[in-house]
């Protein structure tokens, strides 16, 4: 089965729609989704996205937050590149259609909140559920786009690299994909790639992320020769709904910047002796402050409480907070809603340049999945949308520079000396045995001896499920545990070569924090 397209996109969250959309008007597209193109963390967003809208705001005001934020490790170049891009990308939202929240009284014609760490409101949203809108809204106009085929139920396996046929010039030349439901591996030959897969929360126990969120496209960059950056770098979303039936749900991060205050379970707030910024602090010291009073009170969770907003603007503001939490017996309107940390962003991925280009030429990588100095130590509330339409647009602009190259023959994919799996539950096992430990080493506080324990397990895990792959045909959760894998790897390397404690690495054995703020970069030991 062999298919050829002008670029093959690997994921259907912002990123991966917002390139399709530009491309497709002169580009034959293949726009490839393990689910259903609607699953991704993008439609699971729910505060909104950052940018400088309001006279009273200011392109330099949002770079120091982001600054500030990320622990003095942005990359200046990125986050400039960013910011100043940020209007053009919620217009081009606009003129698509995305229906974000009005405000007549406003000069802008929106309503604009502020969340955590922000010194101006320049939050614009759709309710609270902004990224569904987003994505709602870019999936009809993707799905009737007659140059875009959409290939739901499919999972990359890796990438192809010409080095690997005796054309090293070549670069990346597509990928084999899994075709799920007919349980066959496809040929994609692609002029250029993007991988716009999101991030790996599903690396851990406890995560905000949907189950999608396996690392795909950091491991087959990481794989086929490209840098990794900033991998120790894993945000923990402080408010993750409480609940044994909501194991997935955030508390969007606008709650607690219209005013909700985190509570001990006796009425008592706690943020103001964990930071003068109390409930607007940053997310990482929002998350450990969190865990520590956790922790110290022996609870199993904190509570958020807006109960004191009227209960009109609570269910104008946060309908589906409201609505959620009240089917769960909560009422947000009266009381306090459970909270614990998750993971839920990945600031550091693939390493790439201001136009997306990864190490491989011809392979480009937007979104979560990527590194682009953006994010720094901590990523800012609400920059992770506006960096999926910023960098979707440069890589868009820089495939339609690119000449057209011939495809060579590409291979089919090779299956002839495997069998059926004859132990589906070593897939099970593995998996579960790498969530829990990454969740109980690698977590919120970090130690060099845990982190020591985890990379032991992570490399007899590893040669494990590579003996596994190579004598078994590939299927879905084998594909995403060989990932997951890779990319718990890349992050316990990191977390070991960083003796400070920055942004989200917090280290018991190194406390302090370096008067230098320099990235985590891996290099592959083979191309």
């Amino acid at each position: 089965m062999s298919k050829q397209y002008d670029v093959l996109i690997l994921g259907s969250g912002a990123a991966g729609q917002s390139i399709a959309l530009r491309l497709a008007d002169s580009l034959r597209v293949a726009l490839v989704t393990k689910r259903a193109i609607s699953d991704s963390a993008s439609a699971w967003a729910q505060g909104g996205i950052a940018a400088v809208l309001d006279t009273s705001d200011s392109i330099e005001a949002h770079i120091q937050d982001t600054y500030i934020a990320g622990g003095g490790l942005c990359d200046p170049k990125a986050t400039r590149f960013v910011v100043e891009h940020g209007k053009a990308a919620i217009e081009w939202l606009i003129g698509r259609g995305v229906p974000f929240t009005r405000e007549d009284q406003s000069s802008l014609g929106y309503h604009l909140t502020r969340e955590g760490g922000h010194s101006h409101r320049r939050i614009i949203h759709a309710a609270d559920a902004t990224g569904a809108a987003v994505q709602a809204t870019l999936t009809e106009q993707v799905s009737k786009h007659p140059n875009i085929d959409i290939l739901e139920n499919h999972i990359a396996v890796d990438l192809i690299l010409g080095d690997k046929l005796g054309l090293p010039d070549q670069g990346c030349l597509g990928a084999y994909v899994l075709d799920i439901a007919n349980d066959r591996v496809e040929t994609i030959g692609a002029r250029s790639t993007v991988i716009a897969t999101g991030g790996a929360g599903k690396v851990y126990l406890y995560t905000t992320n949907p189950s999608v969120a396996t690392g795909d496209g950091i491991a087959m960059a990481w794989r086929a020769g490209c840098r990794a950056a900033n991998m120790e770098f894993i945000q923990f979303h402080p408010t993750c709904l409480y609940h044994p039936q909501a194991k997935s749900f955030l508390i969007s991060e606008a709650v607690r910047g219209e005013g909700g205050l985190l509570k001990l379970p006796d009425g008592t707030r706690f943020m103001p002796a964990h930071d003068a910024r109390a409930e607007l602090a940053p997310r990482d010291i929002v998350a450990r402050a969190i865990d520590f009073e956790m922790k110290k009170h022996g609870l199993d969770c904190v509570y958020l409480d807006i109960s004191h907003k009227p209960a009109d603007w609570l269910r104008e503001h946060f309908p589906n907070i409201h609505a959620r939490c009240l089917e769960l017996g909560i009422d947000i309107t009266r009381e306090g809603i459970p909270v614990v940390p998750a993971a839920h962003y990945t600031c550091g991925g693939i390493v790439t340049d201001l136009a997306a280009r990864t190490d491989v030429p011809g392979l480009y990588s937007v979104g979560e999945s990527a590194y682009t100095g953006l994010h720094g130590a901590n990523r800012l509330a609400s920059n992770s949308l506006l960096e999926c339409l910023v960098f979707g647009e440069a890589a868009a602009n820089d495939i339609l520079s690119q000449p057209r190259r011939p495809l060579p023959r590409l291979p089919d994919w090779d299956e002839s000396r495997v069998t059926d799996a004859d132990e589906e539950v070593v897939i099970s096992h593995n998996w579960a045995e790498l969530r829990r430990f990454m969740w109980d080493y690698v977590g919120i506080v970090r130690t060099t001896k845990r982190l020591q324990r985890a990379q032991h397990r992570i490399r007899l895990l590893s040669r494990e499920i590579n003996e596994f792959y190579s004598h078994f045909r590939v299927s879905n959760d084998l594909i995403e545990l060989r990932n997951l894998v890779v990319t718990a790897d890349l992050i316990v390397r990191c977390a070991l070569r960083r003796k400070e404690s920055r942004g989200l690495h917090s280290s018991r054995d190194y406390p302090d924090t370096l008067p230098v703020a320099r990235p985590t970069v891996l290099r592959p030991h083979r191309r």
